[in-house]
C-alpha cells in the first residue's frame, strides 16, 4: 500500500478544475483545495475528504482514491439548487475527461461514483458532494 500519489492527485484535480473554462465561467476563481474559513458569496467549489486503498499487485504498486469535491452556495444565494447543480455538472465533466497528468504515478482512470445534494446552514445554502474514484499505478 502506498499513499505516495495522494498529493499528486490532489494537485492535478485542483489544477484541472481551475483550468476548466466551463467551471470558471460559473464560479470564477472560487475553487479551493481547502474549505475557506468563511463561505464566499455565490457558488464555490472545495476539494474534500479522500479515502485511499491499496491497489497494487505483484508487478507494481498502486492505489485507489475515493475523493469528494463539494459544490456549495453561500448563504446569500436564494436560487435553490439550480446554480449549484450546474457547477456540479461542470466539475463532473472536467474530471471525467481522464487526462489528469500526475507528478507521481500514472492515472489509470477516474470515475464518478455518486452525488449527494442537500440543504445546509438551516436551509439557507445548498451543497452537493460529488464522489469520484481514481486508480493510480505507481509502477
Amino acid at each position: 500500500m502506498s499513499y505516495a500519489a495522494g498529493l499528486a492527485l490532489q494537485a492535478a484535480v485542483y489544477q484541472e478544475l481551475r483550468a476548466d473554462a466551463a467551471l470558471t465561467d460559473l464560479v470564477g476563481d472560487a475553487i479551493f483545495d481547502a474549505m475557506p474559513a468563511e463561505a464566499p458569496s455565490g457558488v464555490y467549489v472545495s476539494l474534500g475528504p479522500e479515502e485511499v486503498r491499496d491497489a497494487g499487485d505483484v508487478t507494481a504498486g498502486g492505489s485507489q482514491h475515493d475523493f469528494i469535491v463539494s459544490v456549495l452556495s453561500g448563504t446569500d444565494e436564494s436560487a435553490g439548487f439550480a446554480a449549484v447543480k450546474e457547477a456540479a455538472v461542470a466539475v463532473s465533466e472536467a474530471l471525467e475527461r481522464q487526462t489528469l497528468p500526475l507528478a507521481k504515478g500514472q492515472l489509470s482512470g477516474i470515475w464518478f461514483l455518486r452525488a449527494k445534494a442537500r440543504r445546509v446552514e438551516n436551509g439557507a445554502a445548498r451543497r452537493i458532494d460529488l464522489t469520484f474514484r481514481a486508480r493510480i499505478d505507481l509502477g
